[in-house]
């Protein structure tokens, strides 16, 4: 059994664990790092310490096949070359091959949007230049997933999100948006329902496939997760609680 640490400053990473236990049974160790939540308010050097020492401290602690930076701010903001480390990325070939407008949404953190490394992922696409790519910063969004209020409050996550961003679609002609934050699939049922012309695309499964690719040879017949956060608030459990997440929260700091 293929034992995987994914981890990131809050809930985001859940969207790409789920991916992970349905496409392949594996052990999952999962660390929510709320002590630094969140990542896409950290300029780029708070952020290179916050991954380096979370990164050295997860693999000496569980000594994993892998290690998940379940984040796309970290991914695209750092450059990071320890071939034991997998990150998340902008589905971006993806969305533009099914962009009809010629007019793909890239929604991710403050940090990353303003990101020169985004604007070198995003040529290093090699994406035709008849294709407009509208970076937008999607932090607020990412707030309401952590605070709990998608599950609490639709209504006003569906007022704070058509608020928001209508304008920037209709303005821009988007019909293709990523969900370049781990915490935004949580979103896609109500973005959805507020944008219906709009294809919103999630990444995790792909990175799923990815990652379970790298151990067809380690397989496995069951699941296991186990849950730490460097946080001992009760929001977070009770998040977890109302996912249907029930396992034993242990509070690990870095």
């Amino acid at each position: 059994m293929a034992k995987i640490v994914v981890f990131d400053s809050g809930l985001g990473s859940i969207s790409i664990i789920k991916s992970i236990q349905k496409t392949c049974k594996s052990k999952i160790i999962y660390f929510a790092d709320q002590e630094n939540f969140p990542y896409g308010k950290k300029s780029k050097p708070e952020l290179e310490k916050i991954i380096k020492r979370s990164i050295d401290t997860l693999e000496k602690k569980f000594n994993p096949d892998l290690i998940v930076i379940g984040s796309n701010t970290p991914t695209i903001m750092l450059d990071i070359t320890n071939k034991k480390i997998f990150g998340v990325n902008p589905p971006l070939k993806t969305a533009v091959k099914y962009s009809k407008s010629k007019n793909v949404g890239i929604l991710g953190t403050e940090s990353m949007i303003k990101s020169k490394n985004l604007s070198k992922f995003i040529a290093d696409c090699g994406i035709s230049k008849d294709v407009q790519i509208h970076k937008i910063n999607a932090s607020n969004l990412v707030q309401l997933v952590e605070s709990g209020k998608f599950l609490k409050n639709t209504i006003y996550c569906r007022y704070f999100i058509k608020n928001l961003l209508e304008n920037i679609f209709l303005k821009n002609q988007i019909d293709v948006v990523t969900l370049s934050s781990t915490h935004l699939p949580f979103l896609k049922p109500i973005l959805v329902s507020v944008f219906p012309k709009i294809r919103f695309i999630d990444p995790a499964d792909d990175v799923a496939r990815k990652i379970c690719k790298k151990f067809k040879n380690k397989p496995s017949n069951k699941n296991f997760i186990k849950i730490y956060s460097s946080d001992k608030t009760k929001t977070f459990q009770k998040n977890l609680s109302s996912l249907g997440i029930k396992n034993k929260i242990y509070y690990f700091s870095i």
